[in-house]
């Protein structure tokens, strides 16, 4: 969710503590699971026929080209399980990529996966060296006047805790009296101070808010009982769930907020004629169980959509 949120210079009456990392032992309450992600090179993507009713809809150069140039923007360290290397250190796999190459193959072309920095996957969209943006972009009012989106993912933050807490979270009341991390400067932190100004009207237990330099640090901190909870994104959270076997989502809340849920797109140029042939592509998919068995393979079942959107509303541009 590419979002930041400039923290308040005044803040609640609460406890805003900044945290050290905890001493890195190991956690003896439950010892790390294998990995149940496939994070090899060799994939073996769910590769779906062509659906002509789809493939009619592409602009006729597009057909004629045969591929499909997709732009992810994973340079660098990437963000598992969305996009990142795989254990060779080059081939580009998760879930963005997998989904990315479905739509290409239900519209009969090749895809041409690309994998680039944030910025210059949109100049590639600008410039139209690249068709489709597969790269967790959320929908935004300020992108759709450049862009056109069809919606595959929910935008939603994960509330990760220890496996077997018996947490759920669904209210601000849920987070009472607990010890809850989050990344500075996010729009999750945004989100939680919001939750613990409610807690303390409602006259409950404060909520104590903490800070942490990495993940790592969050992780172990959780396993120890130093906090109860980590409210951060939440495909981070189902990779550290699925390859660990520690942890557990306890519930999500949308990254936009309590008024809107957040929605992640496919994204191209707008009105370059591509987007109507991607949501009937990703349609086709939703209906033959291929897009439920993509997500499933990442973990991230509890993003799903019922169906594609074209341009739905997205987040409001700043001050307005």
């Amino acid at each position: 969710m590419r979002t930041k949120w400039i923290v308040m210079s005044a803040v609640l009456a609460l406890s805003l503590t900044a945290c050290a990392a905890p001493e890195e032992k190991p956690v003896a309450a439950a010892a790390a699971a294998a990995p149940t992600l496939n994070t090899g090179p060799e994939q073996n993507r769910i590769v779906p026929a062509k659906d002509e009713a789809a493939a009619a809809l592409l602009p006729p150069d597009v057909k004629a080209s045969g591929k499909l140039v997709i732009g992810v923007g994973a340079a660098g360290s990437g963000f598992p399980p969305l996009a990142f290397a795989a254990t060779d250190n080059k081939t580009l796999i998760g879930n963005e990529p997998d989904i990315a190459v479905a739509i290409a193959g239900t519209l009969g072309l090749e895809p041409v996966l690309e994998n680039t920095s944030w910025e210059n996957l949109f100049i590639g969209l600008d410039s139209g060296k690249y068709q489709l943006g597969a790269s967790n972009i959320t929908v935004t009012e300020e992108r759709k006047q450049k862009y056109d989106f069809v919606t595959y993912r929910l935008d939603n933050l994960g509330w990760l805790a220890k496996k077997g807490s018996g947490f759920t979270i669904t209210k601000p009341a849920d987070i009472a009296g607990k010890k809850v991390s989050v990344s500075s400067g996010t729009n999750q932190e945004k989100i939680l101070v919001e939750w613990a100004e409610e807690v303390k009207k409602a006259g409950l237990a404060p909520v104590d808010i903490k800070y942490f330099q990495t993940n790592q640090a969050v992780y172990l901190a959780l396993g120890s009982g130093q906090i109860d909870l980590h409210l951060g994104p939440n495909p981070s959270a189902a990779y550290h769930v699925a390859t660990t076997g520690q942890t557990e989502i306890v519930g999500t809340y949308s990254g936009a907020g309590k008024d809107l849920q957040g929605l992640i797109a496919l994204t191209t140029k707008k009105d370059n004629g591509l987007i109507k042939a991607y949501a009937a592509a990703l349609d086709k998919l939703i209906a033959s169980g291929d897009y439920a068995r993509i997500l499933d393979r990442w973990n991230l079942k509890n993003e799903a959509v019922q169906k594609a959107e074209v341009n739905p509303p997205g987040l409001p541009i700043e001050g307005k």
